[in-house]
């Protein structure tokens, strides 16, 4: 058992931090900027909320961050009541929030500094997936820290992997979404073009599900996307801001991305539709309006 801190308990961290206590069987304590929402993680999981994030960290071997983006981590990491300002010498600060591999390279540095080890840990597989404790988690960082964080990061993962160093778990989570924004496109298009051609969608994914078009999105998105219904998993705002991480990326690597770069544009159609708060799929809405 170790004794374990969580900052932020957004619909990632909050079941995250749930299997640190329970399948982990570690020593969990938590903070959100939401003081009732660590509260509520605390009385449900028998475990502790502290008032900062530098406070939940104090004398913890491993310290877990999963918040919204660049600014936010540097506030609960590097900010004035930050978790490196209590860390011990030799702990690891674990990052899963998908960010800049600018800002990993920042706190890992920063780490260091402090005699901190650090990795970046973004993680894939959505909200269900870190409900059900089966995320799959991109490391970058050095060797012998990865190998001493994954047995901890195990309790809420299916696959975890170390990547390269410091940054290149967040360049991998930036192709795992280059990936998904074409093929969500792709499906979309495909029940659109199935619709206006009087084909019957279920019966049309039942066979092309199971040969080369099948996809993780087709197997569980094609029904809610066929009904317009756009209340599941990955918010459009999110996507937009991962997918803005991804092009500031490839404009400094020389990486060229225009269907990554068209698919941004489409879901901010759907931002002007109303559909911030809808999940992914909702590309769907931006052709049938």
């Amino acid at each position: 058992m170790a004794k374990v801190a969580f900052i932020g308990l957004g619909v990632m961290g909050f079941p995250m931090a749930g299997h640190l206590k329970t399948k982990g069987g570690h020593d969990v304590t938590v903070y959100n900027r939401t003081a009732a929402k660590a509260a509520a993680w605390a009385e449900k999981f028998a475990g502790k909320a502290a008032p900062t994030p530098a406070q939940a960290a104090d004398g913890c071997d491993f310290v877990f961050v999963c918040v919204g983006n660049d600014d936010d981590l540097r506030q609960v990491t590097t900010g004035e009541d930050g978790v490196l300002k209590t860390m011990k010498p030799g702990s690891v600060l674990i990052d899963n929030t998908t960010a800049s591999a600018e800002v990993a390279r920042e706190l890992y540095a920063a780490a260091r500094a402090k005699g901190v080890d650090f990795i970046d840990a973004p993680v894939s597989g959505g909200q269900a997936g870190a409900e059900n404790g089966v995320l799959t988690v991109m490391c970058g960082g050095d060797e012998a820290v990865f190998e001493k964080a994954r047995p901890v990061i195990d309790a809420y993962a299916r696959m975890v992997g170390l990547m390269g160093p410091a940054g290149s778990g967040q360049l991998t989570k930036m192709m795992n979404q280059i990936c998904i924004a074409g093929i969500v496109q792709g499906l979309a298009e495909a029940v659109h073009f199935g619709k206006r051609a009087g084909l019957d969608i279920e019966k049309v994914v039942d066979v092309i599900s199971k040969g080369a078009a099948g996809s993780w999105q087709m197997e569980n998105r094609h029904k809610t996307m066929n009904q317009g219904k756009y209340d599941f998993g990955f918010a459009v705002d999110w996507m937009r801001k991962d997918l803005g991480i991804v092009l500031s990326e490839a404009q400094r690597n020389g990486a060229r991305l225009p269907l990554t770069a068209l698919v941004d544009q489409f879901y901010g159609d759907v931002q002007a539709l109303g559909g911030n708060r809808w999940d992914t799929s909702s590309l769907l809405a931006r052709l049938e309006k």
